[in-house]
């Protein structure tokens, strides 16, 4: 029994324990290495005619005596490769060939660590290979139970390669090992895993099939075996461009993102520059069911040379384009030991840049080529571009700002926010926009109908985080973003306002008797002249819009310090305000009444609660 050259027990315990995340792994690792095997030997057949051309993998398992071999035939091992290879833990002979042959291997070899083989003993209690390496006439056996030790002796076996059987552990509490001898489970994992392996992946299936010469009213069945290839090899990506039709990238993102419906829009791409890579990027055509949940988990699937390295790589994907699905697949990825991580390095944040390019890019020429679609994009995940420009105080704001899209009062559809300065008023020096729970209860606010009057084009923000969006983005090519809410929302030319300030000067006492019955639910009372057909509304005085101050009520454990400071505006054109005058005049107690129940129907009208019923309802009895 010859002892492992390391720390023993402790490393390979902190391998089986530790550096893998769950025990499936180990598969994808003894399938790996086969596949660097097997391109050993391909990368030496290019100079050597002898060796053979039909590479392969295969699976096979015996449930009675609970064993899974995986085999291939690959460059093999000579009894030294096996002692420095497997009886040294972290020992790696890929990159020990890489750099035999100064890295000329295009770096398709991924197995650099030499700790992958040793994950088999999360899931066995004793490992055996056999192995001919194909420039030795002499086979060896290497065996070993974990941290005893290993052994290695001469044996009989056919042809070049690496066969490697596992016994597997008894089930228990930890975990059911019987499932890895379960044609349906190790099928399983090669798709997951090693689907794009580039040498076919092979297994024993066995079958059920009518027995010939028995009728179809009473069939008799029989059980049969057959070679199944389990991985489909050549990965879309790698494919030619011009081999790759719409139709191909439909039906491949239905089948690997799990989605009924088509994508919006597909895009195949092979960049070249600080890193290269294969990517296959969608944008999908509904957004999932939890997409604006924080239980959803963004990213694209990240292979590596055709091995799936991680499921979802977050790193790799801004949070406003979390929408995106997709795969990367690069050989100039650094790994961790375990495969399962990256390292934060400069390959990673390479790709990161490029790949958010390229979306930008992508979306940029859908605007502009295909708007139908855009918008459809848009309207699910319009959400998630706005968020990008809020967050991290406007960060990204340059980057998204002409990706966004607002509806437009006058057009009546989505416009973006280059169209609408393009069309703006001569003279107009603001984006105006007016805020609500949605389009119809926006377009029904007082303060809009004689904006439109004056043929004003006016943006609806009903999303909630739409009011910070435009305070954190303050203008657009130079024109400010103003609200027909605020207190200094004007349509007035100078004679109309010298006439209006002339009319509440006439007017400062109701004005002031009004404000005092109020309180202080409101900062000011004034007349104002931008209203149209109704006799009040609710403006804000402050940073703080009754908008705003709508969403952060909605927030969990709310304190409702958060409150716009509100500013009641009477219309200097209406009736009522003669019913005011003629009020105050003769009853003063009765303006209070009349005060109340003007407060809380611009609430109302604000989309707001009516904050005091009993008094409310109590005013309009009197009054009525």
């Amino acid at each position: 029994m010859k002892q492992f050259k390391t720390e023993s027990k402790r490393i390979l315990d902190l391998m089986i324990n530790s550096i893998y995340t769950n025990k499936e792994i180990f598969l994808r690792e003894l399938i790996s290495n086969a596949s660097d095997a097997i391109d050993k030997l391909k990368f030496i057949s290019l100079t050597n005619s002898e060796v053979g051309s039909d590479f392969y993998i295969k699976i096979s398992t015996d449930k009675q005596n609970r064993t899974l071999t995986i085999e291939d035939n690959g460059i093999g091992m000579t009894e030294q490769d096996l002692e420095k290879n497997l009886g040294t833990i972290a020992e790696s002979g890929t990159l020990a060939f890489k750099k035999e042959n100064h890295d000329k291997t295009d770096g398709e070899l991924i197995g650099q660590f030499g700790v992958g083989f040793y994950s088999a003993f999360m899931v066995a209690d004793k490992i055996e290979v056999y192995t001919k390496s194909y420039k030795d006439n002499t086979a060896h056996k290497w065996t070993s139970s974990g941290v005893e030790g290993y052994t290695i002796e001469p044996c009989d076996k056919e042809g070049y390669g690496t066969k490697i059987v596992l016994s597997l552990k008894q089930d228990g509490e930890e975990a059911d090992y019987s499932e890895f001898l379960q044609d349906y489970k190790l099928s399983a994992l090669v798709k997951q895993y090693s689907d794009y392996i580039r040498y076919p992946i092979k297994m024993d299936v066995v079958r059920s099939r009518k027995k010939d010469g028995t009728p179809d009213d009473k069939p008799e069945y029989e059980t049969y075996t057959e070679v199944e290839t389990l991985n489909s090899m050549v990965p879309l990506w790698k494919k030619q461009k011009s081999e790759v039709t719409d139709e191909n990238l439909k039906s491949f993102y239905k089948n690997e993102f799990h989605d009924f419906s088509d994508p919006i829009k597909g895009v195949y791409a092979k960049i070249e520059g600080a890193v290269t890579y294969d990517t296959l990027l969608f944008f999908p055509s509904r957004a999932p069911y939890d997409y604006y949940s924080k239980d959803y988990k963004k990213g694209v699937k990240l292979y590596c040379n055709g091995v799936m390295i991680m499921e979802k790589c977050e790193q790799l994907i801004p949070d406003h384009f979390g929408f995106v699905k997709g795969i990367v697949d690069s050989a100039d990825l650094n790994l961790n030991i375990s495969r399962e991580i990256l390292q934060q390095d400069r390959q990673v944040k390479a790709i990161a840049i490029s790949l958010e390019k390229k979306i930008s890019a992508e979306l940029k020429k859908m605007m502009e080529t295909d708007r139908e679609n855009y918008e459809k994009l848009f309207k699910e995940f319009g959400l998630s571009l706005k968020f990008g420009v809020y967050a991290g105080f406007g960060a990204n704001k340059d980057k998204l700002k002409d990706f966004l899209m607002f509806y437009s009062s006058k057009k009546e559809k989505l416009v973006t926010l280059a169209e609408y300065v393009k069309d703006m008023q001569e003279g107009q020096e603001s984006i105006y926009y007016a805020c609500g729970e949605s389009y119809e209860k926006i377009n029904a606010l007082p303060q809009i109908e004689k904006a439109k009057d004056k043929g004003l084009e006016i943006l609806y923000f009903k999303d909630g985080v739409d009011e910070f969006v435009a305070k954190i983005l303050i203008d657009y090519e130079g024109k400010k973003f103003l609200s027909v809410s605020e207190a200094d929302f004007s349509l007035d030319t100078d004679d109309e306002k010298k006439e209006l300030e002339q009319k509440a000067e006439e007017n400062k006492d109701l004005l002031c008797a009004i404000k005092e019955a109020l309180g202080e639910k409101v900062k000011e009372v004034k007349l104002t002249s931008k209203l149209k057909t109704y006799p009040v509304c609710l403006t804000a005085g402050g940073e703080i819009s009754i908008e705003m101050e709508k969403v952060f009520s909605s927030m969990p454990n709310a304190d409702g310090k958060m409150k716009a400071e509100k500013i009641l505006e009477i219309s200097s054109t209406h009736k009522i305000l003669d019913k005011l005058k003629a009020v105050y005049e003769s009853d003063k107690e009765g303006l209070k009444r009349y005060a109340t129940v003007l407060y809380e129907q611009a609430r109302l009208l604000e989309g707001l609660p009516i904050e005091d019923v009993p008094t409310f309802v109590s005013a309009m009895s009197e009054i009525m």
